[in-house]
């Protein structure tokens, strides 16, 4: 059996006037969809360590502190059917981080090269992020499950 890839991804939280999620788009590859910063554990890494990490190579954001790990969630790589686990956490970023921003990313990891596009979406989502990432907002505040038209 082959041993799942260690991930986190980060639910990064910007209290204003509402609760929003910090999220991203890859710029000229529009069919990865929007997506939370996410990504493998490096060899000898702590889990927290690894999505402060990710944090900071995705969006550039250097400021946002761990709150809480929230869930682990086994599930496939929706293109290749790999195993995976991700552990998903609950971070906070200060009310003055800025709406949104382009980062592109340094370094060389898989994303080195490309640059995303990072806002603030206000809680709850009104649409999926892509391979279900909005799954676990739930579990942070029921208030912040994402609205959706069907009855899941």
């Amino acid at each position: 059996m082959t041993r799942p890839r260690i991930r986190v991804a980060a639910y990064v939280i910007r209290n204003r006037a509402v609760p929003e999620v910090l999220v991203f788009d890859h710029i000229g590859v529009p069919e990865a969809g929007t997506q939370v910063p996410a990504g493998g554990v490096k060899s000898g890494e702590e889990l927290e360590e690894s999505v402060l990490r990710e944090v900071a190579e995705e969006t550039g954001l250097l400021t946002a502190t761990v709150v809480r790990q929230i869930a682990t969630e086994n599930k496939p790589h929706p293109d290749t059917g790999q195993p995976r686990r991700t552990s998903f956490f609950f971070l906070q970023a200060s009310a003055e981080t800025p709406d949104a921003w382009d980062h592109h990313v340094n370094g060389d990891g898989d994303d080195a090269g490309l640059t995303f596009t990072c806002r603030f979406l206000p809680l709850p989502l009104k649409q999926p992020l892509a391979d279900d990432q909005d799954a676990w907002l739930g579990h942070i505040d029921p208030r912040w499950t994402t609205v959706t038209g069907d009855s899941q």
